[in-house]
Protein backbone atom coordinates (compact mmCIF):
# COMPACT_ATOMS: atom_id res chain seq x y z
CA UNK A 1 0.00 0.00 0.00
CA UNK A 2 1.65 3.03 -1.16
CA UNK A 3 -0.82 5.65 -1.54
CA UNK A 4 -4.09 6.25 0.25
CA UNK A 5 -7.40 7.31 -1.94
CA UNK A 6 -9.83 9.46 -0.80
CA UNK A 7 -13.75 8.93 -1.57
CA UNK A 8 -14.76 12.53 -1.52
CA UNK A 9 -16.40 13.31 -4.99
CA UNK A 10 -14.96 16.61 -4.90
CA UNK A 11 -11.04 15.77 -4.11
CA UNK A 12 -11.72 12.27 -5.84
CA UNK A 13 -11.75 14.49 -9.36
CA UNK A 14 -8.69 15.74 -8.64
CA UNK A 15 -7.06 13.08 -7.22
CA UNK A 16 -7.62 10.09 -8.87
CA UNK A 17 -4.79 7.87 -7.86
CA UNK A 18 -4.94 9.55 -4.09
CA UNK A 19 -2.24 10.54 -2.27
CA UNK A 20 1.42 8.92 -0.81
CA UNK A 21 1.75 7.35 2.20
CA UNK A 22 4.67 9.05 4.45
CA UNK A 23 4.48 12.87 1.96
CA UNK A 24 3.30 15.96 2.96
CA UNK A 25 0.79 18.11 2.05
CA UNK A 26 0.89 21.68 2.87
CA UNK A 27 -2.31 23.62 1.99
CA UNK A 28 -1.66 27.13 1.96
CA UNK A 29 -3.67 30.38 1.26
CA UNK A 30 -5.20 33.94 2.86
CA UNK A 31 -6.13 33.77 6.41
CA UNK A 32 -10.04 32.61 6.40
CA UNK A 33 -10.27 30.71 3.27
CA UNK A 34 -11.31 27.22 4.19
CA UNK A 35 -7.94 25.85 4.54
CA UNK A 36 -8.48 23.66 7.41
CA UNK A 37 -12.17 22.49 6.03
CA UNK A 38 -9.76 21.08 3.21
CA UNK A 39 -7.38 19.57 5.75
CA UNK A 40 -9.96 17.65 7.19
CA UNK A 41 -11.11 15.80 3.78
CA UNK A 42 -7.33 14.69 4.05
CA UNK A 43 -8.06 13.01 7.61
CA UNK A 44 -11.39 11.40 6.90
CA UNK A 45 -10.14 9.53 3.92
CA UNK A 46 -7.19 8.72 5.77
CA UNK A 47 -8.86 7.33 8.96
CA UNK A 48 -11.75 5.34 6.19
CA UNK A 49 -8.54 4.00 4.82
CA UNK A 50 -7.59 2.20 8.16
CA UNK A 51 -4.65 4.85 9.54
CA UNK A 52 -4.54 6.50 12.40
CA UNK A 53 -4.78 10.26 13.33
CA UNK A 54 -3.07 12.76 15.67
CA UNK A 55 -4.39 16.34 15.31
CA UNK A 56 -2.91 19.37 16.50
CA UNK A 57 -5.72 21.74 15.84
CA UNK A 58 -4.16 25.37 16.52
CA UNK A 59 -7.48 27.08 15.59
CA UNK A 60 -9.91 24.92 17.63
CA UNK A 61 -10.10 25.73 21.30
CA UNK A 62 -10.39 22.25 21.73
CA UNK A 63 -10.16 18.20 20.09
CA UNK A 64 -13.94 18.28 20.12
CA UNK A 65 -14.09 21.33 17.45
CA UNK A 66 -12.15 18.55 15.25
CA UNK A 67 -14.65 15.98 15.97
CA UNK A 68 -18.01 18.67 15.47
CA UNK A 69 -16.46 19.75 11.62
CA UNK A 70 -15.74 16.09 10.78
CA UNK A 71 -19.39 15.09 11.69
CA UNK A 72 -20.71 18.67 10.27
CA UNK A 73 -18.38 18.08 6.94
CA UNK A 74 -18.00 14.86 6.29
CA UNK A 75 -20.60 12.88 8.24
CA UNK A 76 -17.95 11.18 9.81
CA UNK A 77 -18.56 10.16 13.67
CA UNK A 78 -15.00 10.13 15.16
CA UNK A 79 -16.41 7.72 17.85
CA UNK A 80 -16.42 5.37 16.04
CA UNK A 81 -12.47 5.53 15.67
CA UNK A 82 -11.80 5.39 19.40
CA UNK A 83 -8.20 4.39 19.70
CA UNK A 84 -7.26 6.08 16.20
CA UNK A 85 -7.45 9.60 17.08
CA UNK A 86 -5.23 11.61 19.35
CA UNK A 87 -5.06 15.55 20.03
CA UNK A 88 -2.03 17.83 21.14
CA UNK A 89 -4.29 20.67 22.51
CA UNK A 90 -1.69 23.69 22.18
CA UNK A 91 -1.95 26.08 25.47
CA UNK A 92 0.75 28.99 25.13
CA UNK A 93 -0.21 29.96 28.52
CA UNK A 94 2.09 26.61 30.15
CA UNK A 95 5.21 26.81 31.05
CA UNK A 96 6.82 23.34 30.64
CA UNK A 97 5.63 19.84 31.04
CA UNK A 98 2.36 18.01 29.67
CA UNK A 99 -1.24 17.41 30.43
CA UNK A 100 -2.05 13.58 29.40
CA UNK A 101 -5.12 12.42 29.42
CA UNK A 102 -6.93 9.44 27.59
CA UNK A 103 -6.14 10.76 24.22
CA UNK A 104 -5.37 14.08 24.97
CA UNK A 105 -1.78 15.47 25.38
CA UNK A 106 -1.77 19.25 26.50
CA UNK A 107 1.30 21.23 25.90
CA UNK A 108 3.14 24.72 24.91
CA UNK A 109 4.62 23.58 21.65
CA UNK A 110 6.31 26.71 21.00
CA UNK A 111 9.28 24.27 21.83
CA UNK A 112 10.44 22.41 18.96
CA UNK A 113 11.62 19.70 21.36
CA UNK A 114 8.13 19.38 23.10
CA UNK A 115 6.63 19.60 20.19
CA UNK A 116 8.15 16.16 19.21
CA UNK A 117 7.71 14.77 22.44
CA UNK A 118 3.84 15.51 22.83
CA UNK A 119 3.71 13.44 19.05
CA UNK A 120 5.31 11.08 20.69
CA UNK A 121 3.20 10.82 24.03
CA UNK A 122 0.01 10.99 21.19
CA UNK A 123 1.08 8.24 19.17
CA UNK A 124 1.54 6.20 22.39
CA UNK A 125 -2.43 6.53 22.58
CA UNK A 126 -3.22 5.55 19.67
CA UNK A 127 -3.46 2.01 17.49
CA UNK A 128 -0.96 2.05 14.52
CA UNK A 129 -2.17 -0.17 11.44
CA UNK A 130 -3.14 0.19 7.80
CA UNK A 131 -1.06 3.12 6.24
CA UNK A 132 0.34 4.33 9.71
CA UNK A 133 0.16 7.78 11.34
CA UNK A 134 -0.51 11.00 9.71
CA UNK A 135 0.05 14.06 11.76
CA UNK A 136 -2.61 17.62 10.95
CA UNK A 137 -1.74 20.38 11.78
CA UNK A 138 -3.54 23.49 11.09
CA UNK A 139 -2.90 27.16 11.40
CA UNK A 140 0.17 26.18 12.45
CA UNK A 141 1.33 29.85 10.95
CA UNK A 142 0.70 31.02 14.20
CA UNK A 143 3.36 29.54 16.08
CA UNK A 144 5.53 31.73 13.93
CA UNK A 145 4.23 34.36 16.21
CA UNK A 146 6.86 33.35 18.92
CA UNK A 147 9.79 35.82 19.06
CA UNK A 148 12.19 33.47 20.73
CA UNK A 149 11.16 30.38 18.96
CA UNK A 150 10.26 31.52 15.42
CA UNK A 151 13.31 30.29 13.54
CA UNK A 152 13.56 27.31 15.00
CA UNK A 153 10.05 26.48 15.22
CA UNK A 154 10.09 27.24 10.99
CA UNK A 155 12.95 25.02 10.60
CA UNK A 156 10.93 22.21 12.31
CA UNK A 157 8.25 22.19 10.41
CA UNK A 158 10.64 22.27 7.29
CA UNK A 159 12.10 19.56 8.59
CA UNK A 160 8.38 17.61 9.21
CA UNK A 161 7.53 18.61 5.57
CA UNK A 162 10.86 18.29 3.51
CA UNK A 163 12.32 15.12 5.44
CA UNK A 164 10.52 12.83 8.31
CA UNK A 165 8.61 10.04 6.01
CA UNK A 166 8.20 8.01 9.91
CA UNK A 167 5.05 9.46 9.15
CA UNK A 168 2.03 11.41 6.75
CA UNK A 169 1.98 14.90 6.90
CA UNK A 170 -0.60 17.13 6.61
CA UNK A 171 -0.11 21.23 7.73
CA UNK A 172 -2.57 24.07 7.13
CA UNK A 173 -0.81 27.65 6.64
CA UNK A 174 -2.02 31.20 6.65
CA UNK A 175 0.14 33.75 4.13
CA UNK A 176 -1.67 36.50 5.92
CA UNK A 177 1.38 37.12 8.30
CA UNK A 178 4.99 35.55 7.54
CA UNK A 179 4.48 35.37 3.96
CA UNK A 180 8.60 34.81 3.35
CA UNK A 181 8.29 31.88 5.88
CA UNK A 182 5.73 29.96 4.99
CA UNK A 183 7.17 30.47 0.70
CA UNK A 184 9.96 28.75 2.34
CA UNK A 185 7.50 25.73 3.56
CA UNK A 186 5.70 25.59 0.37
CA UNK A 187 9.07 24.74 -1.73
CA UNK A 188 9.70 22.24 0.31
CA UNK A 189 6.58 20.13 0.91
CA UNK A 190 6.11 16.96 -1.30
CA UNK A 191 2.51 17.92 -2.22
CA UNK A 192 1.05 21.51 -2.02
CA UNK A 193 -2.65 22.75 -2.58
CA UNK A 194 -3.67 26.27 -2.55
CA UNK A 195 -6.90 27.97 -1.15
CA UNK A 196 -9.30 31.22 -2.30
CA UNK A 197 -12.22 32.46 -1.55
CA UNK A 198 -14.60 35.03 -3.85
CA UNK A 199 -16.70 38.12 -2.00
CA UNK A 200 -19.82 35.11 -2.49
CA UNK A 201 -17.86 33.37 0.35
CA UNK A 202 -17.24 30.07 -2.54
CA UNK A 203 -14.35 28.38 -1.55
CA UNK A 204 -11.36 27.10 -4.46
CA UNK A 205 -8.79 24.68 -4.09
CA UNK A 206 -6.10 24.25 -6.29
CA UNK A 207 -3.58 21.87 -6.52
CA UNK A 208 -0.35 22.66 -7.15
CA UNK A 209 2.02 19.72 -7.09
CA UNK A 210 1.62 16.07 -5.91
CA UNK A 211 4.75 13.82 -5.73
CA UNK A 212 4.38 10.58 -7.42
CA UNK A 213 0.53 10.19 -8.59
CA UNK A 214 -1.37 12.21 -11.70
CA UNK A 215 -3.50 15.06 -10.54
CA UNK A 216 -5.66 17.83 -12.32
CA UNK A 217 -4.56 20.84 -11.65
CA UNK A 218 -7.04 23.43 -12.61
CA UNK A 219 -9.27 25.50 -9.64
CA UNK A 220 -12.35 23.97 -8.31
CA UNK A 221 -14.85 25.12 -5.92
CA UNK A 222 -15.29 23.29 -2.92
CA UNK A 223 -18.82 22.88 -1.85
CA UNK A 224 -18.97 24.02 1.49
CA UNK A 225 -21.95 26.34 1.92
CA UNK A 226 -21.09 30.00 3.05
CA UNK A 227 -22.61 29.39 6.92
CA UNK A 228 -19.87 26.59 6.97
CA UNK A 229 -17.65 28.62 6.35
CA UNK A 230 -18.56 31.34 8.34
CA UNK A 231 -19.12 29.18 11.27
CA UNK A 232 -15.63 27.88 10.85
CA UNK A 233 -14.22 31.18 10.21
CA UNK A 234 -15.59 32.83 13.73
CA UNK A 235 -14.05 29.85 15.31
CA UNK A 236 -10.66 30.52 14.31
CA UNK A 237 -10.81 34.27 14.60
CA UNK A 238 -11.75 34.05 18.33
CA UNK A 239 -9.00 31.81 18.62
CA UNK A 240 -6.44 33.85 17.18
CA UNK A 241 -7.86 36.83 19.12
CA UNK A 242 -6.97 34.84 22.46
CA UNK A 243 -3.52 33.32 21.61
CA UNK A 244 -1.54 35.62 19.32
CA UNK A 245 -1.08 37.76 22.36
CA UNK A 246 0.36 35.15 24.51
CA UNK A 247 2.29 33.50 21.97
CA UNK A 248 3.92 37.16 20.79
CA UNK A 249 5.25 37.16 24.23
CA UNK A 250 7.20 34.07 23.99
Amino acid sequence: MTTFVTEIPWLKKRLPEGIQIASSTLISGPGGTGKPLVELALADSWLKAGGSLIAIPLQYPSGEMIASAMTMLYHTDLEQYRGKVAYIQFDPAMSEGMIIGENKVTANILDPERWERAIERAEGMIEKSGPGVMVLGSALNLLLFSKRHKEALQQKMAHMLQEDKSRTYAFAVSTSAFATEIKKLEEVSDNLMFTRMNESMQLFLTIERMKGVRFTGEEQEVPFTPEQLKEINAIAELTRKRNIPLISRS
